[in-house]
């Protein structure tokens, strides 16, 4: 059968030549692919890349320097470490470590005390004849002290003199080449200034630094574990103090010890306390050139002026001073002619404005000396000439006798506060000649609230005595009606003080 006419034999070279084709198409296409494929990097080239991104960076200039850092080497040479071997009789101390000692293991097994008990703290060296500044609480009734510095090079050490008013003290060793810390002006802090500590937290981590600021001057009534100095304008600082910092310096950002480490508070974090250096200045002064401290006295009890006293009294609520609110008998004052709600507007030629810089002043005078006290009394002012006593001296005369008392009878209610007359024997007790006993108190009432309690004896009403409750009535509904401040003064356990009531709710 013939092949049909559609059907046609094509040559073997055409075949041949589409397969030609074909296989030219595969390699022309897998070249092109080639030409897009990412390059693999060699494994030295990665090798050298990872290299220079670890490689540190090399800097010509060197790194700042700490502030602290002169700071210590100029400080730290000079602070101390003080041992103390303390005596210890049968009676309770009031020293912090040895109370721990106690708290621990106890009396001895035959129920007595041991002679010394090991306590700790720190100093700094303030002159090449190695007199060495630290705090009374430190080395007060001490046995043996041992005072190693910070070379390691220890000595014993003997007090040179003490004074508990304001808890500073200065031990002497006797030693060759001593580094001396240089002593600053604390009358020129600032809130705010650098505050470096150094000394011997907890009796062991010797040499330690803490840094931060003034936070606050002229800190006052601190109740100070282990002894509450008389006189106190303390440092207020953040840099961190402990148990074993007491004695050491706070020194400011030029290395100058600006005041002494003196107290914390436990219960607070960032809050200590130090002695400004020019009031520790004065008084190792004194103790260097006679082993105590001598303090002029004027005689009598003072409270500070707030705008509600002086309201009350009459005088314009901005006024500064501080008012007195009882005299000692046979004093300098009472000699002068002072008298109770006198208010001290000036002191020796300068003007009074805060109470306890007020007493440091007349301490620190001469006793015996002459000086004149301008007060306001009724509004005016008046000037006396005042000639001081030796504190010690004054204090060991006392108040004098109180007079006859009269017997008690029921009292009054007004402010919130119920009183009677003293009894002759209240009276005794107390050292009073007139004043009404506080019976009764309202929960949240005004006298409540001004902190008065059962207990109390209001002596006056607006400067006027208040000897029997009806007196005392008379007196409250006086200020009411005046719509005056009812500035009362009172005798208690936190002694005597002045307490305003506002009584215009009644």
């Amino acid at each position: 059968m013939q092949p049909s006419s559609t059907q046609i034999r094509r040559p073997r070279t055409y075949y041949l030549g589409a397969v030609m084709l074909l296989l030219v198409g595969v390699v022309v296409g897998l070249g092109i692919s080639a030409g897009f494929a990412p390059t693999a990097p060699s494994a030295a080239k990665s090798s050298t890349s990872s290299a220079a991104a670890l490689k540190p960076t090399v800097s010509s200039d060197e790194p700042p320097p700490s502030p602290f850092v002169g700071v210590v080497d100029k400080a730290l040479p000079a602070v101390v470490f003080i041992d103390v071997r303390k005596k210890v009789g049968s009676g309770e101390s009031d020293d912090p470590q040895s109370e721990m000692l106690k708290r621990f293991f106890g009396d001895t097994p035959f129920g007595r005390r041991p002679q010394t008990a090991p306590t700790s703290g720190s100093g700094f060296i303030i002159d090449s004849e190695g007199h060495i500044l630290t705090n009374n609480h430190v080395v007060r009734d001490a046995a043996d002290i041992t005072v190693t510095l910070n070379d390691k090079r220890t000595f014993k050490a003997h007090v040179v003199g003490a004074d508990a008013g304001t808890d500073v003290a200065v031990i002497k060793v006797e030693a060759h080449d001593l580094p001396v810390l240089p002593l600053g002006d604390s009358d020129k802090l600032r809130v705010g200034d650098w505050a470096i500590a150094i000394g011997n937290p907890l009796g062991v981590l010797r040499g330690s630094v803490t840094v931060g600021i003034i936070s606050a001057e002229g800190r006052s009534n601190l109740n100070i574990f282990g002894g509450t100095p008389d006189f106190q304008d303390f440092i207020q600082t953040d840099a961190s103090i402990n148990f074993g910092n007491s004695g050491g310096p706070l020194c400011n950002i030029r290395g100058e010890a600006i005041g002494i480490n003196t107290a914390i508070n436990p219960s607070g974090q960032g809050i200590g306390f130090a002695i400004p250096i020019n009031l520790a200045r004065h008084v190792a002064d004194q103790l260097v050139a006679h082993g105590k401290v001598s303090r002029a006295m004027l005689g009598v009890n003072l409270a500070d002026l707030t705008p509600e006293i002086a309201e009350g009294f009459g005088i314009a609520s901005n006024t500064q001073g501080v008012v007195i609110q009882s005299v000692m008998d046979n004093s300098p004052a009472a000699r002068a002619g002072i008298k109770r709600n006198d208010v001290i507007v000036e002191f020796d030629g300068k003007p009074v404005a805060d109470l306890q810089k007020f007493r440091m002043r007349v301490a620190d005078t001469p006793s015996g000396r002459t000086v004149p006290v301008v007060v306001l009394r009724d509004g005016k002012r008046m000037s006396f000439n005042v000639t001081l006593d030796d504190r010690e001296k004054l204090l060991a005369n006392g108040n004098g006798t109180p007079d006859t008392p009269d017997e008690a009878s029921p009292g009054a209610t007004l402010g919130g506060v119920k009183v009677r007359e003293l009894t002759a024997d209240e009276k005794a007790k107390v050292k009073l000649s007139q004043g009404v006993l506080v019976t009764d108190v309202d929960d949240g009432g005004v006298a409540d609230r001004a902190g008065l309690q059962p207990g109390d004896v209001i002596e006056e009403v607006n400067r006027t005595p208040a000897g029997t409750a009806a007196q005392f009535d008379k007196l409250m509904k006086a200020a009411q009606s005046a719509k005056k401040p009812a500035v009362l003064l009172v005798h208690g356990d936190q002694g005597t003080r002045f307490v305003a009531l506002k009584l215009d709710g009644e």
